[in-house]
């Protein structure tokens, strides 16, 4: 049966004007998106469908075009409007930093270096540098890897740092194995860093490291 002949309150789209999008499923909020199922599948059966068939939402978010475009009922325009969607999201995010108000909410820095690093095949290691208010001045990734390392010179993050005029800076890469745990030669490193950026008296505020379900800040490990 269509969702068109649902309930006017099962309806996703509806269900979401009435109660707010805190109220729907993945599944409901993924039909609204998809609109259309295929012959005999509802949108929202379809939503159900892919969510069993990649194991959970971020993992559907993190297939790739040819994953995505193996299932029946999905093509090249599904993928690129999700790929908006998260786009999207990161913009936003972005737009927070840019305001000056994420840095009052550590989780929301933690969900905008996830959004920009967590789906990397390979080891990306990034700065946000600072203002002396702890105010984004800018993003950058700096250095791109293998699937397990990426070379990080200390010399490129100071030069980095005193172009943008730094006060401070939050250190970030990835772990593509999907493990966020540090490994000492994070640790070196941060301490490397930390070390360097300090003769151009820039602080180094944290050190996050993004895995696929965590994002671990080795300041609060007692580790910078």
């Amino acid at each position: 049966m269509p969702i068109s002949s649902w309930p006017a309150q099962e309806r996703p789209r509806e269900k979401l004007l009435e109660k707010g999008p805190a109220a729907l499923s993945d599944a409901e909020i993924l039909a609204i998106f998809l609109r259309i199922g295929r012959k005999g599948l509802s949108a929202l059966g379809l939503a159900r469908e892919l969510l069993d068939k990649f194991g959970g939402l971020r993992q559907l978010i993190d297939a790739d075009e040819n994953q995505f475009c193996q299932i029946k009922g999905l093509g090249m325009v599904k993928y690129a409007q999700i790929q908006a969607a998260i786009e999207l999201g990161r913009r936003y995010l972005q737009a927070e930093l840019e305001a000056g108000d994420i840095f009052t909410s550590p989780e929301q820095t933690r969900e905008f270096l996830t959004l920009k690093l967590r789906a990397y095949p390979y080891e990306v290691f990034a700065c946000l540098y600072l203002d002396n208010r702890h105010r984004l001045i800018s993003f950058d990734e700096l250095f791109r890897g293998t699937i397990d390392s990426a070379q990080v010179h200390a010399r490129e993050v100071v030069r980095s740092a005193i172009k943008h005029n730094a006060a401070a800076v939050i250190l970030s890469h990835n772990h593509p194995s999907g493990v966020a745990e540090p490994s000492q030669s994070d640790v070196n490193l941060t301490q490397e860093l930390k070390k360097a950026l300090q003769l151009v008296d820039v602080r180094v505020l944290d050190h996050l490291i993004i895995g696929s379900g965590e994002a671990i800040s080795l300041a609060e490990r007692g580790l910078l």
